[in-house]
């Protein structure tokens, strides 16, 4: 773990968990793993509290625990799975894409099963009932059937899945606390369960419940009772499921290179690639290089018929995308008018060269972005060269060569005629590595997303009791609508905030959501170059 990925684990872990959580989750990460006494000890704080940062932490799939080094007779030992703690990251994408795949039921069961890292079925479609009925008029609920159905949709998509069982049934009682095990107590893979994807038979009927304005935490308390007693009447007591982060990761990359295909070529040739993704999204490996192999005439059935795409046009299409310098699309065979797959390492690498294109040339101006491309295309040049190539005056290209040079993003080989290593029988030769350059960006990336969180955290600590006023006037306001007062008393409590106040508080939304912005787009690029690095260790 470097620095920057150390420090941005703490930022999540701090804003959406607290303080504590954070120095528990901080200390395992450098520590590596420990027993529950040693990081007691370590951190100097109570027993009680670590036991429930534990909770926390392997609720949400952030940690693991398993039989230390004694063996099972000996402590458990917990470790930190920071990946998971980077997934924080984009759970906003993770909830608009649910909202744009199965409407305001789907996003409201990712977002519910995200807020609290794993639950039973008959509970999501409680909680997703009664907070759509909620926000429905007055006479109108959301039937539990339809929130089944949005579930049922997404366990099939794999967008859900089951939480994985554990290796001992004693575990689930004493995973936080430290004292001898008879087996070890590590989860296995969720995919390894063959009822991973099986969803279970639940007895409940009914419609969501209209919760009331004064019902406060304490009714929230009564109805998380109520759920662990109702779990075993529906039949699905001890099925936990959780969302499948790594589905959601396969659908991202799909349309990342949807959108590539749409740019460099048209809307038909993307739409061509999305029918063969969609296809094979389920049946192809997570980590596989390429997609299942599909026939023309296999891909032409499932192409929709508001696309209009003639059968001859739709091989000129396939033609195009396999001659195409990016090979998106190859081809491997000729049975059944032609076998096709969709090229994943070697599109994930296109899309990684771009970025780092874009990157050279944002920082550094077109010209330096010349070269940066004439390098990866040629791999190695000598600076006379480059200058040639580009047809840049030999004085700019140097320098320019140099800034990248001190940027780490191009590297100097020597090549020397002699043992000697003299510099008038040595060749110079400038090259870029491709994925020590995405490596290098990466990090930086990771600092950006740190810097912005936080930015936006001191933002909001410095207009703290200005949002607490604003939030404050907002609820007199519902609770007066709700009651149905008069348009004076309405506007007599909206003028408790000033005119400069409400200036200040429309310019701190305004920054606040130009962060949040920024912060979507720089994990957009940390996505990208995060699979593309995962693509590579794989294809070795």
């Amino acid at each position: 773990m470097t620095a920057q990925e150390v420090r941005l684990c703490g930022l999540l872990l701090q804003e959406h968990f607290g303080n504590v959580v954070e120095k528990v989750g901080t200390h395992l990460i450098r520590s590596g793993v420990l027993t529950l006494r040693a990081l007691a000890h370590e951190t100097k704080l109570p027993l009680d509290l670590v036991k429930k940062s534990l909770c926390v932490l392997v609720q949400h799939g952030m940690c693991t625990f398993g039989a230390g080094r004694r063996g099972p007779a000996g402590p458990v030992e917990y470790r930190i799975n920071c990946e998971h703690i980077f997934h924080m990251l984009r759970y906003p994408r993770y909830i608009y894409t649910a909202k744009s795949l199965y409407g305001d039921t789907g996003e409201l069961i990712v977002e519910e099963i995200l807020q609290r890292g794993q639950m039973t079925m008959s509970s999501t479609v409680k909680t997703v009932a009664d907070r759509l009925t909620h926000n429905m008029p007055e006479g109108q609920s959301m039937d539990y059937s339809e929130v089944v159905s949005a579930f049922s949709q997404l366990v099939e998509t794999h967008f859900l899945q089951r939480c994985p069982p554990l290796a001992s049934a004693g575990s689930s009682s004493s995973g936080a606390v430290d004292t001898p095990l008879p087996v070890a107590t590590q989860p296995t893979e969720p995919e390894s369960n063959p009822d991973c994807y099986k969803l279970p038979y639940i007895n409940l009927t009914g419609q969501g419940k209209r919760r009331r304005s004064s019902e406060g935490g304490e009714a929230e308390q009564r109805a998380a009772k109520k759920a662990r007693t109702d779990n075993s009447e529906c039949g699905d007591d001890g099925i936990y499921w959780q969302v499948n982060f790594q589905r959601f990761h396969l659908h991202f990359r799909d349309q990342a290179i949807i959108s590539a295909v749409s740019c460099k070529l048209d809307q038909t040739s993307s739409e061509i690639v999305r029918t063969m993704l969609r296809m094979s999204e389920v049946t192809t490996p997570a980590h596989a290089a390429f997609t299942q192999a599909l026939s023309a005439n296999e891909i032409f059935r499932a192409l929709q018929s508001s696309y209009n795409i003639a059968r001859p046009n739709l091989d000129q299409y396939l033609s195009l995308l396999v001659d195409d310098p990016m090979e998106f699309v190859g081809k491997t065979g000729d049975s059944g008018g032609g076998m096709y797959v969709v090229n994943l390492h070697r599109a994930l690498a296109n899309l990684a060269r771009a970025t780092l294109e874009s990157v050279v040339q944002e920082r550094f101006g077109s010209r330096s972005a010349r070269i940066f491309r004439l390098l990866l295309r040629k791999r190695h040049l000598e600076q006379k060269q480059v200058e040639d190539f580009a047809m840049i005056p030999a004085k700019e290209a140097k320098d320019m060569l140099y800034t990248l040079l001190s940027e780490n993003l191009v590297q100097l080989q020597e090549i020397p005629k002699t043992p000697d290593y003299a510099p008038s029988r040595t060749f110079y030769l400038y090259t870029v590595n491709q994925l020590p350059t995405a490596r290098l960006l990466l990090q930086h990336c990771y600092k950006t997303v740190c810097n912005l969180i936080e930015r936006r955290l001191y933002e909001t600590k410095e207009n703290k009791r200005l949002l607490e006023k604003s939030q404050r006037i907002e609820a007199i306001l519902a609770s007066l609508q709700a009651t149905g007062a008069e348009a004076a008393q309405l506007t007599e409590v909206e003028e408790m905030i000033t005119v400069p106040e409400r200036q200040q508080l429309e310019s701190l939304r305004h920054h606040i959501n130009k962060l949040d912005s920024s912060e979507n787009q720089v994990d957009e690029t940390i996505f990208l170059l995060e699979s593309y690095i995962n693509s590579t260790k794989t294809s070795r």
